[in-house]
């Protein structure tokens, strides 16, 4: 039974990488070092809070389905005191916002088959 429980807890992406992520400039060090320059930029204050910030790239997250983030931003919000209602309300949004994204490109279809009909 124990077998059977620590394969089934075994994904394809381990949270131990995320720590693994400054390492990416190892073998791109410019590249990497303009990357986290940059990052680190985007996260600083300005218009936006850093609890906001941190609140979208939640969402974000969600949207592109990044489980190293999802986890990063869940942890980093907590300690920037977002609620978890809050939390899942920015996820409802990214959803809204992906789905209606995917549906709209269904106009791109009718435009096709309104065209091939004709």
């Amino acid at each position: 039974m124990w077998v059977n429980l620590i394969i089934m807890q075994k994904t394809y992406y381990d949270p131990k990488d995320l720590k693994k992520f400054g390492a990416i400039t190892e073998w791109s060090e410019e590249l990497g070092e303009k990357f986290f320059d940059y990052y680190g930029k985007v996260f600083e204050e300005g218009a936006l809070s850093a609890r906001e910030k941190s609140l979208i790239a939640l969402a974000v997250s969600h949207a592109v389905h990044c489980p190293y983030c999802i986890d990063a931003y869940t942890g980093d919000g907590l300690k920037r005191g977002i609620t978890k209602e809050e939390m899942m309300e920015a996820v409802h949004v990214a959803g809204a916002i992906k789905g209606g994204a995917t549906l709209v490109h269904g106009v791109q279809m009718m435009n096709k088959v309104n065209k091939l009909e004709m």
